[in-house]
């Protein structure tokens, strides 16, 4: 079998530390030894959170990435805007007051029209040209590109358009127009203009694509609900994961300390605001509730949810984001590790990180969501409802009367776990796509490694 010669398209790619890195990262780490040549198609100056410059070295020196520069405004201004317009209330506000089309401010509505279908689509006009010019000079075999950001699938039908027969892969982290659309705190995307817009995107997409890729069960089954003229086979499931080489299993003893510390890595946005969290622990007596330690390590959308997590007082600790070694360093210093996840289709990647490092979790779950089917399949710990104040109080006892020793009764499924392994799913994925081309490309010679900008 030849190998495969791909082009992955991703907004934000290492030394990039934002979340949205790590699947594109994980591919691109175990891609070339599962037969396939990869060119990385990537922003210069992605809007994000922060970079972790060490993420750059576990890239494989034979993967050529290719940057290009994005007109989308930086991160720290993106969030003063927003705040400008949208002010710091509730989101429910806001989604109300962009509920139909002309609503809102004039900032807003110019705002809400130039930035459609989100703030990324400034990076669309060179990625194109990007794109398009790799796919011939480069030899590409088949295409490969993960959102969000959902304007990136606006690239689908153009390069549809300039190469006929080739090879699309679309994969999906976040399912769209059910779950992100609604709770993900993108800029101006709630207008009935804006939904529109997205489902014709989307369709489009999903038309033009050769197969689409979702990380969980659910939201595949979301996705190819809306299409069902579309073949059963073109909808795929390869679920994110966690990277054994980074995290270190927990022995049989619990950490040691006096405070019994529940960590929480990721960012805190409207799919995952603490609230339920912060008034169940409210009602915990104040002597039970000062054994506990709620460590937050990441970026905090919004300052109702600080406003909200500071309620705690001395039992919280925001560490704001760190580079991924250093927060998983802090995990492995925690007794319990914290899922909240509003969401009833996706899974956070922070949920394979916390299964694979052995600490039991503490979820605050929607019940009937993926991710409380996953915690019970895997065994990986204790969950409550998400809006059940009292079940989280009780989950919250729970864990007091277990103390610093969780370990006699949780016992997670290490065989089920391992599945997930990143260098696992890697080569699930290598062999979707060389099934997808054909399982041979043509022999392409002289291709040199490294970085460039296009």
């Amino acid at each position: 079998m030849r190998d495969l010669n791909v082009l992955l398209v991703c907004y934000v790619f290492p030394p990039i530390g934002a979340v949205g890195a790590m699947r594109p990262a994980s591919l691109a780490r175990y891609f070339p030894g599962e037969g396939i040549r990869l060119d990385v198609l990537t922003a210069r100056n992605p809007s994000t959170v922060g970079t972790d410059p060490s993420s750059l070295k576990e890239i494989p020196s034979s993967v050529v990435v290719h940057r290009t520069w994005t007109l989308d405004l930086p991160f720290g201004l993106k969030k003063a805007i927003k705040r400008l317009v949208v002010g710091r209330r509730a989101v429910q506000s806001a989604a109300a007051a962009t509920n139909q089309d002309g609503e809102g401010g004039l900032l807003k509505r110019i705002l809400g029209n130039i930035f459609l279908p989100d703030p990324q689509v400034t990076w669309y006009p060179v990625l194109a040209r990007a794109a398009r010019r790799i796919v011939k000079k480069r030899k590409i075999d088949l295409v490969l590109m993960t959102v969000p950001p959902y304007s990136t699938l606006l690239l689908v039908e153009r390069l549809r358009k300039d190469f006929p027969e080739l090879p699309i892969v679309v994969d999906f982290r976040d399912e769209w127009l059910t779950t992100a659309f609604e709770h993900v705190s993108f800029l101006f995307t709630r207008s009935a203009r804006a939904r529109r817009l997205a489902s014709k995107i989307e369709a489009s997409a999903v038309t033009n694509s050769t197969a689409v890729v979702a990380v969980t069960e659910a939201a595949r089954r979301q996705i190819r609900a809306r299409y069902p003229q579309q073949p059963e086979s073109k909808f795929q499931h390869i679920a994110n994961g966690f990277d054994s080489t980074k995290l270190r299993r927990v022995a049989a003893a619990p950490p040691t300390g006096d405070k019994i510390v529940v960590t929480y890595v990721g960012t805190v946005y409207t799919t995952t605001e603490p609230s339920t969290l912060v008034d169940a622990a409210l009602l915990l007596p104040p002597d039970l509730r000062s054994r506990f330690l709620f460590r937050f390590i990441g970026h905090i959308e919004e300052p109702r949810f600080r406003e909200s997590l500071l309620r705690l007082g001395e039992s919280v600790e925001l560490k704001g984001f760190l580079p991924q070694r250093e927060a998983l360093a802090l995990m492995d210093e925690t007794d319990y590790v914290l899922l909240v996840t509003h969401d009833p289709l996706n899974v956070s990647g922070k949920f394979y990180d916390y299964a694979g490092s052995g600490k039991p979790i503490l979820g605050i779950v929607h019940p009937e969501g993926e991710a409380r089917q996953l915690l019970e399949e895997l065994r990986a710990g204790w969950w409550a409802p998400d809006q059940d104040v009292e079940a989280v109080r009780k989950l919250l006892v729970d864990a007091a009367e277990r103390g610093k020793a969780p370990f006699a009764d949780f016992k997670p499924d290490t065989a089920k776990i391992a599945q997930y392994e990143r260098k696992v799913l890697a080569q699930r994925y290598a062999a979707l796509l060389h099934s997808i081309a054909g399982g041979e490309g043509p022999a392409h010679q002289d291709m040199q490694p490294g970085e460039k900008e296009t």
